[in-house]
């Protein structure tokens, strides 16, 4: 099944489930008013919600309506929390050889993750805003999971058990603000503006095979101002799974229901594959001694993040965002 959350009803949305042609949805509020809500008590109302979505795609469900991808919010408004890993590790090859650094040693064996913004969560058509184009916008084209429960120090099989649902993500970063704060040796804060999800979450079920247990398969497109920068496949070098992420996230943490973990920028070491954001584009110019001709996001500039089945459905509804001037 697929489920959306409305901009109504207070921060954390209402919950609708949502037919797999994006076009018709349905208040799932006699099972769970918010998605939050849902993933709180999933044991107890996915059944429901299933029941829901076949009744809708059947042309069936009471009260159905024509989906508007400008009414709604992130698939879940308010995240337990955000956690964003680096899980291609040709992304952060390039950017190591890129700035003249040698390769740590744990490369394939520690995960690089960091925790972002977990509120407010950005819709599919939500706009990105910066005070000024200096900040050096980019976006990161990813996919993501949303969990339930992963208790402290949970294995990888274990926690691939609370995989819940599946969603794209677009993990924002104000690129010329991360150096000064990483400097400090203390994370950064201003580099990582607030993401923006898929106008839907997918159950796993409903992917087929799309999603093995541990990665997303299938190309992830990216074009700005309607210009190809990148369509990679999600999951042939996705070197750490979901599972091994979420497992390296619990180590000393309980991970909540309504945790979304982000794969890190989808990157493929075929150059003919493109790039899944403007960053990685502008390292491989540098690495390959290319002419230096990619620049970051400026006001105006639209982002296109999208992944269609064999069909050329959408199976997440495009994320589509304009970048504009931030005004008090």
């Amino acid at each position: 099944m697929k489920l959306a959350s409305l901009k109504e009803g207070g921060p954390d949305g209402s919950l609708i489930v949502v037919n797999r042609a994006l076009s018709q949805a349905a208040s799932a509020a006699l099972y769970a008013p918010t998605m939050r809500a849902a993933l709180d008590d999933w044991a107890a109302v996915a059944a429901g919600l299933k029941v829901l979505a076949e009744e809708l795609e059947a042309g069936q469900a009471a009260g159905a309506f024509a989906l508007d991808f400008a009414k709604l919010t992130a698939p879940l408004p308010r995240a337990a929390q955000f956690l964003d890993a680096s899980g291609y590790l040709n992304h952060v090859e390039l950017a190591r050889r890129a700035r003249g650094d040698s390769l740590p040693d744990t490369l394939e064996t520690d995960p690089l993750m960091y925790q972002g913004v977990s509120e407010p969560m950005g819709g599919p058509c939500d706009a990105i805003y910066a005070a000024d184009e200096s900040w050096g916008i980019d976006f990161e084209a990813e996919s993501a999971v949303i969990t339930g429960a992963v208790a402290m120090g949970a294995s990888a099989e274990e926690a691939a058990k609370s995989i819940r649902l599946i969603m794209l993500v677009n993990d924002v970063s104000a690129r010329r603000l991360v150096p000064a704060e990483l400097e400090k040796g203390f994370g950064f804060i201003h580099g990582k503006p607030p993401s923006a999800f898929s106008a839907v979450a997918v159950t796993p079920d409903e992917l087929g095979a799309a999603w093995d247990g541990k990665r997303l398969h299938g190309r992830l497109v990216s074009t700005l101002n309607g210009n190809l920068i990148g369509d990679p496949d999600c999951g042939v070098e996705m070197h750490f799974s979901y599972p091994e992420l979420l497992a390296h996230a619990a180590r000393t943490r309980p991970l909540g229901p309504g945790t979304i973990l982000g794969s890190g920028t989808v990157s493929n070491s075929d150059r003919a594959r493109g790039s899944s954001c403007l960053l990685e584009r502008r390292m491989i110019e540098k690495v390959d001694k290319l002419e230096r001709r990619t620049s970051l996001m400026k006001f105006g500039d639209v982002i296109h993040i999208d992944m269609v089945d064999g069909e050329g459905q959408s199976i997440f509804g495009a994320i589509e965002q304009r970048m504009e001037k931030m005004t008090p």
